[in-house]
């Protein structure tokens, strides 16, 4: 954990699994891509490894960066992302309780393809904003890079809040269908977790800052 932190500091998993108790957290997932799930994650608050660094005045933003292995994950040889993978969030959207420092779900450890060891979940927010494999947090003062976002702005914005007021630009995000169910449910602001983060956006145009 690097940046504008007054200790930065490398974790290995042991150093992670000791800064704050285990817990399991049923979330609702929400893709962009209109399909959903509930998930029982494993892990604690990212803002407990974010107070052990000790962020400095200037730190705005979190960058996250996923590990760059094309043995490992084949997939990046594909040019269709400029590798390695990050996500950011406001510094606020990371230090909100809801955000979970992840390393398992379903009551194991994370597998490789849910983003072993370690990733973050943030479950008012399109899927694709919850960094997997993470191997960097850098605490920043300007906003960082978002791998889809700068692929296809215009499709992914920086803040990607599930929101069923704002269409992606090839279908509609008012419904979803839940993996398991037929028929499409009706896509809930932020996910259904407006009690605990719309007043992180009051004073934001969410149809602007999508």
């Amino acid at each position: 954990v690097v940046g504008e932190v007054g200790r930065p500091k490398t974790f290995d998993m042991d150093d992670i699994l000791k800064l704050a108790p285990i817990e399991e957290r049923i979330y609702r997932l929400r893709c962009v891509e209109a399909w959903s799930m509930v998930i029982p994650w494993v892990g604690f608050p990212l803002s407990k490894l974010l107070n052990e660094v000790q962020p400095t005045g200037n730190a705005r933003f979190v960058e996250f960066v996923s590990l760059y292995d094309t043995e490992q994950m084949p997939g990046q040889k594909s040019p269709v992302l400029d590798w390695p993978y990050t996500e950011g969030l406001r510094i606020d959207e990371a230090m909100n309780p809801l955000t979970l420092l992840t390393v398992g779900l379903y009551g194991e450890i994370l597998p490789n393809q849910n983003g072993a060891p370690v990733r973050i979940i943030v479950p008012w927010k399109y899927g694709f904003k919850s960094a997997k494999s993470i191997v960097t947090i850098r605490l920043t003062e300007k906003q960082p890079n978002s791998s889809w976002n700068l692929a296809n702005p215009s499709e992914y914005g920086f803040y990607s809040n599930v929101n069923p007021n704002v269409s992606h630009p090839r279908w509609s995000q008012r419904r979803e269908r839940r993996i398991g169910e037929f028929l499409k449910r009706d896509t809930l602001m932020f996910n259904g977790y407006s009690e605990w983060v719309a007043d992180l956006y009051r004073d934001l145009d969410l149809t602007e800052y999508f």
